[in-house]
C-alpha cells in the first residue's frame, strides 16, 4: 500500500494490497528480502506477512459479511492475535489454530476459559498478560491495554479477561500498532513515545467518534517520528447510513494538520 499520506483513503475495496510504508526503509545492517505485506479482509482481520515469511493474523473474522475469503480459504498461519472475547473479534481462530498449527496470543483467560474449549491444543495457545512481550523468530508481539468489552459468546462462562492490542514489530525493524477495539486514553501517548509504531490500525465502528480516532493518532505522534500510516478497521465496506466513513475520518485527521 504505497502511500504518501497518513490515512489511506478510500478503503472500499475488501482486500488492501501489498504495503509498503512511505518513508519507511529497513534500518542497516538488516538483510531482508522485501517488505512487510499486509491485506486487509474486511472488519478487524488483517494478514501480515513478514520480509522473513512469517504469517501473522489479526482477529480472523472470515464468516463476517464483508469477507473476500472464506475460512478454509486461510491455509497458512503461523501467529493469530485475538484481542478480545467478542464474537468478531475470534472470529474463526479455532478453526484456522486448528488447521494451521499457528501460535494464538490471548489474554489468558480469554485462552483458558473459552479459546481451549473450541478445540485449539494447549501447545499452541500463549498465554498473555497485559504487558507481555513474545518473540516468534524474529517477529516481536508486545500486548498493551484495550478499553474495551471482552465477554466471550459462552454465556456460562462470560468472562475472557481483560481487553489487549497488539504491538506486533517484524524482523526489518517496521512495527504495527493493532489498537483492537479500544477508547481513546492518555496510554496512547505512552505507547507513541515507548514503541514508536510506524502504521496504526485504529477502530472505526458504527458508533466511534472519527474526531476519537484523529486525536488516537496526534497521541501516538508523542515523541514518535515513525508514525506515517493510520488505517481504519472495523467499519463495513458499505457503512450504513449515519455511521461513520473512511472520508470522515481523513477530514478529521486533516484538520489536525
Amino acid at each position: 500500500m504505497a502511500t504518501q499520506q497518513r490515512l489511506i483513503p478510500g478503503l472500499t475495496a475488501a482486500v488492501l494490497a501489498v504495503v509498503a510504508v512511505a518513508g519507511w526503509a529497513p534500518p542497516a545492517p538488516a538483510q531482508q528480502a522485501g517488505a512487510v505485506q499486509m491485506e486487509w479482509l474486511s472488519w478487524s482481520h488483517f494478514r501480515f506477512t513478514s520480509p522473513g515469511g512469517k504469517v501473522v493474523l489479526t482477529n480472523p473474522f472470515t464468516s463476517n459479511p464483508d469477507s473476500p475469503i472464506k475460512t478454509e480459504e486461510v491455509t497458512r498461519a503461523d501467529v493469530i492475535v485475538v484481542a478480545d472475547g467478542h464474537r468478531d473479534e475470534i472470529g474463526e481462530a479455532p478453526q484456522i489454530a486448528k488447521r494451521t498449527g499457528a501460535k494464538v496470543v490471548a489474554v489468558r483467560e480469554l485462552a483458558l476459559g473459552y479459546l481451549a474449549a473450541q478445540g485449539i491444543p494447549q501447545n499452541q495457545l500463549v498465554l498473555a498478560g497485559i504487558g507481555d512481550r513474545f518473540r516468534f523468530d524474529g517477529v516481536t508481539v508486545r500486548v498493551v491495554h484495550s478499553i474495551h468489552g471482552s465477554g466471550v459468546p459462552d454465556p456460562t462462562k462470560p468472562y475472557g479477561g481483560p481487553a489487549a492490542g497488539f504491538m506486533i514489530t517484524f524482523e526489518d525493524g517496521l512495527t504495527v500498532y493493532f489498537a483492537g477495539s479500544t477508547a481513546i486514553s492518555m496510554d496512547l501517548q505512552i505507547y507513541g513515545s515507548l514503541y514508536k509504531p510506524h502504521v496504526a490500525i485504529l477502530p472505526l465502528a458504527g458508533r466511534r467518534d472519527p474526531r476519537d480516532l484523529a486525536h488516537m493518532a496526534r497521541l501516538l505522534l508523542t515523541d514518535n517520528p515513525n508514525l506515517k500510516t493510520i488505517i481504519p478497521h472495523h467499519h463495513r465496506l458499505r457503512p450504513p447510513a449515519g455511521a461513520p466513513t473512511v472520508q470522515d475520518l481523513e477530514q478529521e485527521i486533516r484538520a489536525l494538520g
